[in-house]
């Protein structure tokens, strides 16, 4: 006859779908600290053991296990905590965060990305041992090493910034840092350099993500984000707290609690002074069907005469911002200059209401790519002087977008030349020899964008516009940071003057990928317009901000992410 205790202690094992040979009190018990060891994997890999420890974090459904930490083994360079695997396929078992467990398994090290690990116990044997509490340990600054904290409950009483939001929608994740934003290494040094390499170390060792606690791909919502909730790189998050995991290549907490994320600084437009002010945006792809409110879904942009009419008007919010005299624009649709082209559209939806915006027609092209660049100006504050140039050839057109030059004058001064450029993306489809990636950190295409950079220089020194002008400014997307070859040959090979360090500006930046932020979009002088410059200025309107808020979502006339680029302005007295 089966005793009341019996069944008592049946019942409790069959609500925790736990196996009926559970740990006995018997089995020797030793400190999570001796599994974990001081090194990167447990001196104990492959060994049963047993252990004992409160649950601090119970995450069977989106990580299919949960963490428990002891009160240590006395050793600050151990872990005192463990993550426990379960098996696949087995009843989950009733675990809840402050339960105390007694754990027999396999001690074992699951893959967390290129070499690294995370020390786990597999097939566990699970017996309840009441309820139990473990403090956070507090953070006050970056640890000089995560490993001894691994699975362990922390709160970091240290601000950490926000470098990255592009996994969010994904994986749940943010990419956060101490000591401020990550940069890309070739924004600071030259690709492949030991001050690169450096930069590179530094930036995965300052990097933690935050994470919502599943591997589980497209969250219908991110718990700790509040709904709505704007974000943006370089924002301060404070009271972070949660379970150190490593995983995915890189370490991250597996967060407990939703962190406190500072209200975003949206920047104001940028005032340069000046009687002329030059502009340069890349547009992020302005495509509009057959401009007729027909041909929809585009091959590039907005997927819907919805989607294009928000997109206009974020651009149109932007560029007034902005309040350009001269605006350089890349990523326009390559569909010539009538009424029913993007350019001639975009170019009508900034003179609604009264406007003087008139657009450069260079006839065709310029180039055959299905993107091009483009230039508009404002009739009432400059004149066009001469003929439009485009150059065609070598890469041009085929891989980089061709150049757009063209001349203008103010009142009755002298001509200067304003010349759009969008070199080839770091994209690596179809890259063969030089062009593949190096890994020096300049990514696919490096040898091309040099080859254009060059040929750029060599065009404009044939005077392509005619009007013996020597004061030019060459501006747009690079695609290439400032201190690869592209830019950096410019400068210091062709003598071009880069006017932001002309101007002062201090640690410039214009778009964020990955989480490193960076200069993709630069703003280049002659030697003889130098004299004219009077500012600089970026709007972080759009690199900053979250990559899923596009111009589809939310208020379409602020111009807070119309494109993924930031634009610049500069200001001359000419």
């Amino acid at each position: 006859m089966t005793s009341s205790r019996s069944l008592l202690t049946l019942a409790l094992l069959a609500s925790l779908s736990l196996p009926a040979c559970a740990a006995t009190p018997k089995e020797r018990v030793i400190p999570i600290g001796q599994v974990q060891g001081e090194g990167a994997r447990s001196p104990l890999d492959g060994q049963t053991v047993t252990i004992e420890g409160v649950v601090t974090g119970a995450f069977i459904d989106g990580l299919g296990g949960f963490f428990v930490q002891d009160s240590g083994d006395g050793n600050a360079r151990t872990s005192d905590a463990l993550f426990v695997a379960l098996e696949e396929g087995a009843p989950p078992p009733t675990i809840e965060v402050g339960d105390r467990l007694r754990v027999r398994g396999i001690v074992g090290e699951r893959k967390a990305g290129n070499d690294d690990t995370l020390t786990a116990l597999h097939a566990p044997v699970i017996q309840p041992r009441g309820k139990g509490s473990v403090a956070p340990t507090v953070l006050t600054a970056q640890p000089t090493d995560w490993e001894a904290l691994e699975g362990m409950h922390v709160r970091i009483d240290a601000p950490l910034t926000l470098s990255g939001t592009h996994t969010l929608e994904r994986f749940g994740e943010l990419i956060t840092s101490f000591a401020g934003r990550l940069w890309q290494p070739s924004e600071l040094a030259t690709p492949g350099s030991a001050e690169a390499k450096r930069l590179a170390t530094d930036n995965a060792r300052r990097t933690l993500l935050l994470d919502d606690g599943s591997a589980k791909r497209d969250p219908a919502t991110v718990w700790y984000v509040k709904d709505g909730q704007p974000l943006r790189t370089g924002t301060v998050l404070t009271g972070v707290q949660g379970i150190v995991d490593q995983r995915a290549g890189g370490w991250r907490l597996q967060l407990t609690a939703a962190p406190t994320i500072a209200a975003p600084q949206r920047p104001a437009a940028p005032q340069v002074a000046g009687n002329v002010r030059v502009a340069a945006f890349n547009l992020e792809n302005l495509f509009n069907g057959d401009g007729k409110g027909g041909g929809f879904p585009t091959e590039r942009g907005a997927k819907t005469p919805e989607q294009l009419k928000a997109q206009i008007a974020r651009l149109v919010a932007t560029i007034r911002g902005l309040d350009p005299d001269i605006a350089a624009l890349m990523e326009l649709e390559n569909d010539g200059y009538g009424a029913d082209s993007s350019l001639a559209q975009l170019v009508a939806a900034l003179n609604a209401g009264g406007g003087t915006w008139r657009f450069v027609d260079a006839k065709q092209g310029p180039g055959p790519d299905t993107i091009r660049v483009g230039l508009i100006y404002r009739s009432d504050k400059v004149k066009p002087s001469g003929k439009p140039a485009t150059l065609q050839e070598g890469p041009f057109g085929e891989r980089s977008r061709s150049p757009l030059a063209q001349a203008f004058v103010r009142g009755n001064g002298k001509p200067f030349v304003v010349v759009a450029n969008h070199l080839k993306s770091k994209g690596c489809s179809e890259a063969t020899g030089a062009d593949t990636d190096q890994k020096d950190g300049a990514g696919c295409w490096n040898a091309l964008r040099l080859d254009s950079s060059k040929r750029l220089d060599a065009w404009l020194k044939t005077d392509p516009t005619r009007t013996r002008s020597d004061r030019v400014v060459m501006l747009g997307d690079f695609n290439a940071y400032a201190m690869e070859d592209p830019v950096r040959w410019l400068r210091d090979d062709a003598g071009w003057i880069d006017a932001f360090k002309q101007a002062g500006v201090e640690q410039p930046y214009s778009y964020v990928y990955n989480g490193l932020t960076g200069r993709l979009d630069h703003a280049l002088l002659s030697p003889s317009l130098v004299k004219q410059l009077r500012g600089a200025a970026e709007w972080h309107i759009n690199a900053d901000e979250q990559d899923a808020q596009g111009y589809a979502d939310g208020d379409a006339s602020v111009p807070f992410r119309s494109s993924d680029h930031d634009p610049l302005l500069l200001g001359f007295d000419l």
